[in-house]
């Protein structure tokens, strides 16, 4: 992502709660470049700039979303599991979503490479891509409104600080 001047920097990994929140604002602006492509390109070839764009949105989930799963099924989740019970059913839910965006990510994926190598999208092929699109933007809109308002706020108050510092050491290994 490019620097804006007068941004708020990223979270480091002594705030992994904030890592997660800054890589929720990646995710966000990368689908949105999904979705905007696929809605403002159809029924012709992608221009230089949009193929730019989407391969770098590809690339951000094949890497940062997949790190961001794992930073929140690997290190998060576990030690809410062990603090609070009553955080078993939404994290349930939100490992679920995790998997369904995978299986969207991978429809996506391959859409979007077929149109990059081909220069061009069966009328089949676009409704699928957009239709995965927007089905992406709206789990995406649940799943971080669930991990904002209640997942991290319960991670905040039941978390001490060897727990957070410990899930940032295990962030800063996933990056290494």
């Amino acid at each position: 992502m490019g620097i804006q001047i007068g941004a708020k920097p990223d979270s480091g990994f002594d705030d992994p709660i904030g890592m997660l929140k800054d890589c929720h604002r990646r995710i966000e602006s990368f689908l949105g470049i999904l979705c905007v492509v696929v809605g403002r390109a159809r029924g012709r070839s992608l221009t230089s700039e949009e193929r730019d764009a989407v391969k770098a949105a590809l690339q951000y989930f094949r890497t940062g979303g997949k790190r961001h799963t794992a930073d929140e099924e690997e290190s998060l989740f576990p030690r809410l599991r062990e603090s609070d019970a009553g955080s078993l059913e939404k994290i349930d839910r939100l490992e679920s979503d995790h998997r369904e965006a995978n299986d969207l990510h991978r429809a996506v994926e391959r859409l979007y490479s077929t149109w990059i190598a081909t220069s061009e999208l069966t009328s089949t092929d676009a409704l699928q891509l957009r239709s995965e699109t927007e089905r992406l933007k709206q789990l995406y809109s649940d799943h971080i409104h669930v991990e904002e308002t209640v997942v991290f706020a319960r991670a905040a108050q039941l978390l001490d600080s060897h727990a957070i510092a410990a899930i940032g050491t295990e962030f800063r290994f996933r990056r290494k």
